[in-house]
């Protein structure tokens, strides 16, 4: 695409539309002492990538919005979606720089519905106010990304993120009944209607869910909900051999029980993380993998039957003894050290991560393979994830790598393990999408009739490819 350059007359008619205070660009952010903010627009947690945006704007409604997009429609400007910036694939960085919208004003619960367990929100809600907010009416919204305190519900719809419990519950695809869109020509459409079935036409809501703003700006959305689960168990579970552990989750299954969670977590993943909070966690010298698994629903009782028939499949495997958290306190440090796994890997080495995901059961396949590739191309892998539903990201260090080892070594030993992935009869991504640093491997997973299909798609949505173009393929 021939994508055309930012002019004056073009930032003048943005401020019309927003106001000049929801207008930013790098002249104006040194001159008011805020290009580390403005910089921050530019990047996310993937990696150390960076690509300046022309033009930073920060719209309140729908109406601002498409206003702004038909002019960067008329004038072939490209357009990037932002969220809370805290994506894992470059999904909203502007690597043709123009304008990067942000939906952060976006923050309102409109509605929600209690008597049709639904509720109507803008997408730069934070995931976590929003599980707040209708878990004080009695309700629940399962979608829980590891970063959920800090990611907006637009970014989780841009991926269709998923989280610990997607192994019970589903991803935040599962969710969402109607979307308000703006298209890249400035129209505004619901793509369906706010019912639990709809049967009419093409289902333009799962369509957008996932596309990674590729196809139109999510301005609105309706989800339904679950009467909030109230008890839960929660155990950790120590493994002297992590590919038992990793053969322990489909057993479980097998057995009759879905957790509401099921965590995968090899030694220096828990070990990391429990040092970077600071939070005591003793680690045998022969345990090497632990599983966190969580059990919810609204009869105790019930949760601790199931629970001994967790207890009755792990006597199967060379566990040592499980920790059964006992208290609310005990129970928040468990996840707040799975949570954090990502952050102490990023604070304690330069790191790569791939999210690969494979059928449950294919799970110690995929960890063997895994490690076996890092042994071949002389690199170490910290492995954690969503065991329950086979997705495990694998965290690359940089360790002693040179800058073209780094840079070019790994692309083949990456390629290797996604088409392991394929292979078990995964993909390339369970939960972080495709965006910029995955599109170079679509190919591995998808054949070009595939691909072709989904330009064909972006063609009718988007004819001047305008919105977070480089994306995807």
């Amino acid at each position: 695409m021939n994508y055309q350059a930012l002019t004056p007359e073009l930032v003048v008619a943005f401020e019309a539309i927003v106001g000049p205070a929801h207008v930013l660009t790098a002249a104006r952010a040194e001159a008011t002492a805020t290009a580390d903010a403005y910089s921050d627009y530019g990047r996310d947690h993937t990696e150390d990538l960076h690509f300046a945006p022309d033009v930073v704007l920060r719209p309140g409604n729908a109406e601002e919005i498409s206003e702004i997009v038909r002019l960067c429609h008329e004038h072939h400007i490209p357009v990037t979606a932002r969220g809370a910036g805290t994506g894992l694939s470059g999904g909203a960085l502007p690597v043709h720089h123009g304008v990067v919208l942000s939906t952060e004003r976006l923050n309102r619960i409109i509605q929600i519905d209690e008597r049709n367990l639904q509720a109507t929100v803008e997408p730069g809600v934070i995931n976590e106010v929003f599980q707040n907010a209708v878990k004080e009416v009695g309700l629940f919204y399962p979608p829980d990304p590891a970063s959920k305190g800090s990611c907006s519900l637009g970014g989780n719809l841009a991926h269709s993120s998923g989280g610990p419990k997607a192994v019970k519950y589903g991803t935040t695809r599962d969710y969402v009944l109607n979307l308000q869109v703006v298209l890249p020509t400035g129209e505004i459409i619901w793509t369906a209607a706010n019912t639990l079935k709809n049967s009419t036409g093409y289902n333009l809501t799962q369509l957008l869910v996932g596309s990674e703003g590729t196809l139109g700006i999510i301005t609105k959305v309706v989800f339904r909900l679950l009467p909030y689960p109230q008890h839960n168990i929660l155990m950790l579970v120590p493994f002297r051999q992590t590919e038992q552990a990793a053969e322990a989750v489909s057993a479980v299954f097998r057995a009759g029980i879905i957790p509401s969670g099921m965590e995968f977590m090899e030694r220096e993943a828990i070990a990391w993380s429990s040092d970077y909070l600071k939070i005591p966690l003793t680690l045998p010298e022969d345990i090497h993998a632990h599983l966190l698994i969580e059990l919810d629903g609204q009869d105790l009782d019930q949760l601790y039957k199931e629970a001994e028939q967790v207890y009755g499949v792990l006597e199967n495997y060379d566990v040592d003894e499980i920790l059964l958290a006992d208290t609310a306190g005990q129970k928040d440090d468990l996840w707040r050290i799975r949570r954090n796994i990502g952050n102490s890997v990023r604070y304690n080495s330069v790191y790569k991560e791939e999210d690969t995901v494979v059928p449950r059961a294919e799970l110690p396949t995929l960890l063997k393979g895994v490690k076996e590739i890092g042994a071949r191309y002389g690199f170490k892998s910290v492995c954690y994830g969503h065991a329950g539903d086979g997705n495990l990201h694998v965290n690359i260090i940089r360790g002693e790598l040179s800058d073209e080892q780094w840079n070019v070594g790994l692309r083949q030993p990456i390629s290797e393990i996604f088409e392991l992935c394929v292979k078990l009869g995964g993909t390339i991504s369970g939960e972080h999408g495709i965006g910029l640093v995955q599109k170079g491997y679509i190919g591995i997973a998808l054949k070009e009739t595939n691909l072709n299909l989904m330009r064909g798609i972006k063609q009718v949505f988007d004819p001047h490819g305008i919105l977070n173009p480089g994306k995807i393929f």
